[in-house]
């Protein structure tokens, strides 16, 4: 069965900092139109710091859409044609102080695919370094480690909401096996 749409015609509403929004006009498999609102984003990177001592490094930053402070792994905007393993390295260490000696890539989930065309790209990061951390000039967070353990339990009761920060969790469970 054919399922793919077929743009007909698109038309840009807003051209943003980070997002742009555009309204297209598809031609469905029936034959019928329908409009398609999408959001287009450049992307984005997210990092799990993983210790020797079974500890990762999360931060804690206010969340404007949501109006409170959310834990989550060190992650990042691409910038348009960037790598997105060059940005892992470079958000990990902005935002934590960390370099690793591993960075292993987890694959790139769709962070909501019904209406945006983000692709947020995770890594797992072994062997790490302390050192300064550097933040953007308008980012005001902080960062701890966190036995992994009780990272995973607040994932799985709800207490870490974050999907991303969810899936690296996840994905790094099943791959060291813990």
């Amino acid at each position: 069965m054919d399922m793919n749409e077929r743009k007909l015609s698109g038309e840009s509403i807003f051209r943003g900092v980070i997002v742009d929004l555009r309204v297209d006009q598809v031609a469905l498999p029936n034959g019928a139109q329908a409009v398609r609102e999408v959001v287009s984003h450049p992307g984005g990177v997210c990092v799990v710091p993983y210790h020797d001592d079974g500890t990762v490094t999360v931060v804690r930053q206010f969340r404007y859409p949501f109006g409170r402070v959310i834990t989550e792994l060190p992650a990042g905007k691409l910038d348009h044609g960037e790598d997105h393993r060059l940005a892992g390295i470079r958000e990990l260490e902005e935002e934590t102080g960390l370099t690793a000696d591993s960075f292993q890539y987890l694959g790139g989930l769709l962070a909501s695919p019904g209406f945006s065309d983000e692709v947020i790209h995770l890594y797992l990061a072994t062997g790490l370094h302390q050192g300064p951390c550097h933040p953007d000039p308008d980012e005001f967070l902080e960062f701890c480690r966190v036995p992994f353990q009780t990272l995973l339990e607040q994932a799985m009761d709800g207490r870490l909401q974050d999907a991303k920060t969810v899936a690296g969790l996840l994905k790094t469970k099943v791959l060291l096996g813990l």
